[in-house]
């Protein structure tokens, strides 16, 4: 965003969104989506990221360690959160109610999705 004062909406508001989040997740996992994309409908925001799997998982899951690769996603997912929480809410000038988060098994795929505070 270029200023602070900036208000974002449709497309650059998706846009923004799918960045930011994927930055950060960048930033705590070391690999950051090859794909990212973020919607906002009425009080939801849902950022889907694909091709997101660092090598180091990749080769858990071809050793049949999935599982360790889902606990490593999920723990950082809620170390993460606040952060998260915090690029949603300065972004769509919202607070958000609600944070979920999930992965698939490989962690090539992930789901961020924010419930946002009745719009004022």
């Amino acid at each position: 965003m270029s200023g602070s004062d900036e208000h974002l909406t449709g497309g650059a508001l998706n846009a923004a969104l799918a960045n930011e989040i994927g930055r950060l997740i960048a930033e705590f996992t070391g690999r950051g989506a090859q794909r990212s994309r973020a919607f906002v409908d009425q009080d939801v925001v849902v950022c889907v990221l694909e091709d997101g799997a660092t090598n180091a998982e990749r080769n858990l899951v071809s050793a049949g360690r999935a599982d360790l690769v889902r606990l490593q996603r999920d723990a950082l997912q809620r170390a993460m959160g606040p952060q998260l929480i915090a690029i949603v809410e300065r972004l769509t000038r919202r607070a958000v109610r609600g944070f979920l988060s999930g992965s698939d098994e490989s962690g090539g795929a992930a789901v961020e999705l924010f419930l946002l505070e009745a719009d004022s």
